[in-house]
């Protein structure tokens, strides 16, 4: 069964606005890596429209660094699922799905292929509570930001929810790349 991995950035005080964060090269090369095991990504509708059509811009046009250059060609490169109600049309890459959340991931990883990537804060957290994320992946900033939205704000945990660290990495700007597996 293909695991769901969880990955966001976040500030010291678990704000996940990308607006209060800066990634550099190296985070975007760490974007990168974990990009190349998977071959989806599972996004609400905001998060969805906050990396298309941002990202497949830079990957046709290469205006980027080499690392944004990079992560865009990565990015591009998958597939995407977008849960919305809303939405009414998406990139040639992109399904959009209107079914149960539950349903549809549990199809998704029953189905053949890498790993599947979820992000954003609204879908993971409902994942979280349904008992279906496998691996959780947070690149702490070194920021207070003050106000935002939070790290699973709302998800109303149906217990308490305890993690294994597997991997931690320490990158020259102080953010810090842990990774967690549930129990």
């Amino acid at each position: 069964m293909r695991k769901l991995i969880y990955a966001i950035n976040i500030t010291l005080d678990g704000c996940c606005d990308h607006t209060k964060m800066t990634p550099d090269e190296k985070l975007l090369e760490h974007h990168t890596q974990l990009l190349g095991e998977i071959d989806l990504s599972i996004y609400g509708r905001e998060t969805y429209q906050l990396m298309v059509p941002c990202w497949p811009e830079i990957a046709k046009t290469h205006s980027g660094t080499k690392a944004e250059n990079d992560f865009a060609d990565a990015f591009d490169s998958l597939n995407r699922v977008v849960f919305s109600r809303s939405l009414e049309s998406a990139d040639g890459k992109t399904r959009i799905v209107r079914g149960n959340l539950r349903e549809e991931v549990l199809k998704l990883k029953q189905e053949k292929g890498k790993n599947i990537l979820v992000g954003g804060v609204d879908i993971p957290s409902q994942l979280t509570k349904l008992g279906l994320v496998d691996e959780y992946r947070f690149v702490i900033h070194p920021t207070v930001a003050g106000a935002g939205v939070r790290l699973l704000e709302g998800a109303g945990l149906p217990e308490r929810l305890q993690l294994k660290l597997v991997d931690s990495k320490i990158f020259p700007s102080g953010c810090v790349a842990l990774r967690y597996v549930k129990l």
